[in-house]
């Protein structure tokens, strides 16, 4: 019984520490903006009861979906051609010094500057938004894959050459599974760029989303409609950063396991 209680004690100090920031803030623009008569910085009370209603309608939900929908679909295409790109370039050393100056080019142009190119060129509709996602969160997918692969304890290596692990085995069990804290954390990064780049890229030729949402209320001068649109990318942006590391946590379960056991003796 007071081990439960301990438990219990320690999880809501750690939910409080967690919270008592956010929310001291929120109550904070609550009640500092409940007089406001400024036109560009409506109350927060105002702003949320926009949310609260366009959401109900459906209107705010639809462009929620089509937002969510174009981000899956290109955040799966950089994760899987950035681990299977990533993969070979990290172990082997002639690929890698082949690919390096272009890698370092192209991932250094702005993707905002190339936004109204794409829209040009592929037209309307889901399809450039997709592609813009995928080709800008590939690149922290892919570096962070290919710095995973060339981080692989060399002991674990010679032990698979040891025993004459078949190639597409070696990368998929040994390679793979090594860099996968490494590829999280790419994940993790391209998520936050994924959720920029689904709200810039629909501000051109879109006719849904929550970037359209955004501009065309801001078009109308509709502040609290803008206002609420970008409090719902915060929100979206938290949630998935939130299920996002509970996701990291099980799938890495075994190498926090040994980080923390490592912690434990450090100590």
């Amino acid at each position: 019984m007071a081990k439960t209680r301990r438990v219990l004690s320690r999880r809501l100090l750690d939910i409080v520490a967690l919270w008592w920031l956010p929310v001291c803030l929120f109550a904070l623009w609550l009640v500092a903006s409940s007089g406001s008569t400024n036109f560009y910085f409506p109350p927060l009370a105002r702003i949320l009861a926009v949310l609260w209603r366009d959401l109900a309608s459906g209107s705010l939900a639809g462009d929620l979906a089509t937002s969510l929908g174009n981000m899956a679909a290109g955040l799966s295409f950089a994760v899987l051609f950035g681990v299977l790109l990533g993969l070979p370039i990290g172990e082997y050393s002639a690929v890698r010094r082949a690919v390096t100056p272009t890698l370092n080019f192209l991932r250094s142009v702005p993707p905002a500057a190339i936004v109204p190119i794409v829209i040009i060129a592929m037209g309307i509709g889901s399809a450039p938004k997709i592609f813009i996602i995928a080709l800008t969160c590939f690149w922290p997918v892919c570096l962070n894959t290919i710095d995973g692969v060339r981080g692989v304890s060399p002991q674990l290596v010679d032990t698979a050459r040891a025993f004459r692990v078949p190639r597409l085995l070696y990368f998929r069990r040994v390679l793979l599974m090594a860099a996968l804290p490494q590829i999280m954390a790419g994940i993790r990064i391209a998520i936050a760029v994924a959720l920029v780049l689904m709200v810039i890229s629909e501000f051109f030729g879109a006719s849904a989303g929550l970037g359209f949402y955004i501009n065309e209320n801001k078009q109308r001068f509709a502040m609290a409609e803008t206002w609420a649109g970008t409090l719902l990318v915060g929100l979206l942006g938290y949630l998935l950063s939130a299920l996002f590391l509970r996701l990291e946590r099980w799938l890495l379960a075994w190498y926090f396991q040994d980080a923390d056991a490592s912690g434990r003796a450090a100590g």
